[in-house]
């Protein structure tokens, strides 16, 4: 980790600290979408503490599904729990089949929506979708009148407030500033903007000065004022892909869901991925070579 020492601003903490600032009960956002740059290093690292009773926020995949397994989760906000190629995360299914967990499940758009307008601060944005269907017979909707000569009649979606939200981003500094190199950062600036805390894992932490903002400016997707804490974890996206770092791994994924087969099944698994450090996760992978040998996928 290259950081700079002589900085007295610095924002650089461990897994373990960022986790502790957590509490019972807290909303939280997590970034990424399905199988795409998910914060899974702080993810294992709640999966490692005692926080409980927790509402996610997500567009999700693998990290909905852990939290899940593990009994954190209380209220799942969500659009989809999706593994791309198995399109139902399996330990989600479980726990939304068995009424483990309260849900108010949302369009991909009410969901950018929602978030959309805490991180704008309103209390609500209006919109056309979920009218026709039933999404909006779910509690937690009300309707607004267009003042204007049209008078059209509009769903108010309401502001998706979080406590705190995780993201994954490629580089930063020690400061926090952040850069995103994926070709989409989907909604992780609303995420961040939605939330009093962010906290952000990273691929690497370099000096400012590598960073050049000027030159990566439409990379760096919300203002370091705006970042709590960041962590250097190396493959802290895996097994959902960090692109360009490195891509989706379908033959973890695969593992991860036979994890849900049976009780034992899932009791190796998470002895053997969820109970060391990032570096004990990397390892129990196949490592870092392993890891960047994944061939970038072909949809």
């Amino acid at each position: 980790m290259s950081t700079e020492p002589s900085d007295d601003f610095s924002k650089v903490e461990t897994p373990s600290e960022i986790i502790s600032r957590l509490k019972d009960g807290m909303t939280i956002g997590i970034g990424g979408w399905a199988t795409r740059r998910k914060p899974m290093a702080l993810v294992r690292e709640i999966l490692k503490s005692d926080l409980k009773d927790l509402t996610l926020v997500s567009y999700g995949g693998p990290d909905v599904g852990l939290l899940c397994a593990a009994g954190k989760v209380k209220k799942l906000i969500f659009a989809f729990v999706s593994l791309d190629q198995y399109p139902l995360d399996p330990h989600f299914r479980a726990a939304r089949q068995s009424g483990q967990i309260e849900v108010w499940e949302l369009d991909e758009g009410m969901v950018h929506w929602g978030l959309r307008a805490a991180a704008m601060d309103l209390p609500f944005l209006p919109t056309r979708i979920g009218i026709g269907t039933d999404i909006i017979n779910q509690p937690g909707f009300k309707f607004i009148d267009s003042p204007y000569e049209d008078g059209e009649t509009f769903v108010a979606m309401p502001a998706i407030k979080l406590d705190a939200a995780l993201i994954h981003a490629h580089r930063s500094d020690a400061k926090g500033n952040i850069l995103t190199l994926s070709p989409d950062p989907f909604f992780d600036e609303l995420f961040a903007r939605a939330a009093p805390d962010t906290y952000v894992s990273v691929e690497k932490i370099v000096p400012t000065a590598e960073l050049d903002m000027e030159a990566n400016a439409r990379f760096a997707i919300v203002e370091r004022a705006r970042i709590t804490a960041i962590t250097e974890t190396p493959y802290g996206a895996h097994p959902t892909s960090a692109a360009p770092d490195y891509h989706l791994d379908l033959k973890h994924i695969k593992s991860y869901v036979e994890s849900a087969a049976t009780p034992d099944a899932w009791e190796a698994y998470k002895s053997t991925y969820l109970s060391g450090t990032q570096a004990d996760y990397v390892d129990a992978v196949g490592g870092v070579d392993a890891i960047d040998a994944i061939a970038k996928p072909v949809y």
